[in-house]
């Protein structure tokens, strides 16, 4: 390979150069002259060198691998004669001993394993809580039952197994088929009873605002469709046609937003109480036919969607509603501007109620997995901080949609984390202001597995308990996403699966009559299904 043409030097490096050539030749001329008048420094003497001069470099240290040897156990002060045949058979036993225990552990286990015998670490197991659950059993599984005949037959508890088979008799509205009882024009978020006896009136609140009404006493249909033929008909003679009915059913638009729910008044059942996502609470009086609004932001451009109202049952008009940015309100109908608002909760309070047989006692369900309960007895602080005072708190593992107290004093919540807990807090009518309860305190008394993944387009699953059930045995009902309701005791036994033919969608929005053994339920199109 041919050398690179020498690079051609600039001129600053030539002259560069040239001043070092210089400046050389003058050192030496100036060697020269002292060497020639006796003035140069002597050569320094160069050591003699030395075969030992050279340090010498040291060895590495051989390291030695010991052998770790099983611990010595002293024969003699075992009572051990050296050497013996004792001595011996000892150490050949615990050399048998090691070894077997190294087999068993290799071993293969056979037979049933409890996770919680197995567990390695983190947080002790709990089957209660078992979260694998949530990932092998999400997703609706359409007309599965999990309870039925069978249980029913297999209940050993007398007064249980008559409970049972009194709510799993109940049947299916027969006036109608569901799919046909269209109550509300879009997706049911709230459903309930008119607290008349005699008669089933059922009233349910929709997605856009429209409250339906429906009569479940009209046993023969005065609203008539025209009559349908089709084309094969209108070639034939005609002789095919047939009249279809439809269920007479009444609708208002009360709301501009979701009807997110709706009470009647304790003192005058002529009067419903609705509360809605566009901010405002309405009061419909049946006997005028006129819906008034009794409470809403100063401004009309204000966004506060209520998610709940309760009526106070010891003075009835005392309001009280849960807002979707997690304040609770208290409002008199009667001096609108004395509301009063706190903030309970960082994130929404999907569900909240009072305790019907004393309301200072509200408990709350939120975004941020806890169930609270306080008391209003004692409200203090100021300004954002005055709050009523806490009595106790329940963390849930995932956010808990609704709380709902009974006349017991017992609240149900529906959590996503797929279950229904109850809670059980004794003694409450002898609670001092402000009494404060601890964690273990505010554990559930029962809670029971159930399928709570309602998705996009499902309303959220609430337990809602009857308000005065005739046999005084606490109960709720609950939606099933296998297109049922369950029915469950106080203490988590299940009474019934309700269920029956042209049920086509989730009965999300279960309810009970005040106090007949009336079931309805509302599915996401509208549509009603009804046990009697």
């Amino acid at each position: 390979m041919a050398r690179k043409a020498a690079v051609e030097l600039s001129d600053y490096e030539k002259q560069r150069q040239a001043n070092i050539a210089e400046r050389d030749a003058l050192l030496k001329q100036l060697a020269l002259d002292a060497a020639s008048v006796g003035l140069a420094p002597k050569a320094a003497s160069k050591p003699k060198s030395s075969a030992n001069s050279a340090p010498k470099r040291k060895s590495a240290v051989k390291k030695i691998k010991e052998e770790v040897l099983p611990k010595r156990t002293s024969s003699r002060l075992a009572g051990l004669t050296a050497d013996s045949e004792v001595a011996k058979r000892k150490a050949e036993d615990e050399y048998v001993a090691v070894q077997e225990a190294a087999r068993v552990k290799r071993q293969r286990v056979s037979g049933d394993l409890k996770l919680s015998d197995i567990v390695v670490a983190g947080k002790q197991w709990d089957v209660s809580e078992n979260f694998l659950v949530d990932v092998v059993s999400r997703g609706a599984k359409p007309y599965e039952r999990t309870f039925g005949e069978t249980e029913v037959k297999q209940t050993t508890d007398k007064e249980l197994r008559a409970l049972r088979e009194k709510m799993s008799g109940l049947e299916l509205y027969e006036g109608f088929e569901p799919n046909r009882i269209k109550i509300t024009p879009e997706r049911i978020y709230s459903l309930g009873f008119h607290p008349h006896v005699d008669k089933p009136l059922i009233f349910a609140g929709d997605k856009l605002g429209n409250l339906g009404i429906f009569d479940a006493s009209q046993s023969n249909p005065t609203v008539k469709t025209e009559k349908i033929k089709t084309e094969s008909q209108d070639e034939a003679d005609g002789d095919g046609d047939e009249d279809i009915s439809e269920p007479n059913i009444t609708s208002f638009h009360l709301h501009t937003r979701t009807i997110s729910s709706f009470q009647f008044s304790p003192l005058n059942p002529s009067h419903l109480y609705t509360s809605s996502y566009d901010s405002s609470l309405r009061l419909l009086d049946l006997t005028a036919s006129t819906s008034t609004e009794i409470y809403a932001p100063a401004s009309p451009d204000d966004d506060e969607a209520l998610s709940g109202i309760e009526v106070d049952p010891t003075s009835p008009h005392t309001l009280y509603f849960s807002r979707l940015d997690g304040y609770v309100g208290r409002t008199d109908i009667r001096a609108p501007h004395s509301t009063s608002v706190w903030q309970l909760s960082e994130k929404k309070i999907g569900g909240f109620s009072l305790n019907p047989s004393r309301p200072h006692f509200l408990a709350t369900a939120s975004l941020d997995r806890f169930m609270r309960v306080w008391d209003l007895r004692k409200i203090s602080g100021k300004g954002e901080g005055r709050l009523p005072a806490l009595v106790g708190e329940h963390e849930s593992r995932l956010s808990v949609s609704h709380a709902a107290f009974n006349a017991a004093g017992q609240v149900a919540t529906a959590s996503y984390d797929d279950t229904v807990k109850i809670h059980s807090f004794d003694g409450m009518g002898t609670w001092a202001p402000g009494t404060s309860m601890t964690e273990a305190q505010m554990e559930p008394s029962a809670t029971v597995r159930h399928n709570n993944q309602t998705g996009r387009w499902v309303t959220i699953l609430r337990a809602q308990w009857q308000q005065h059930p005739s046999d005084a045995i606490q109960r709720f009902c609950i939606g099933n996403m296998n297109r049922f309701v369950d029915v469950y005791t106080s203490k988590g036994e299940q009474l019934a699966q309700l269920g029956g033919d042209g049920i086509t969608a989730v009965p999300a929005v279960a309810q009970f009559h005040p106090s007949n053994d009336w079931i309805a339920a509302g599915t996401a199109s509208g549509k009603l299904c009804l046990w009697m």
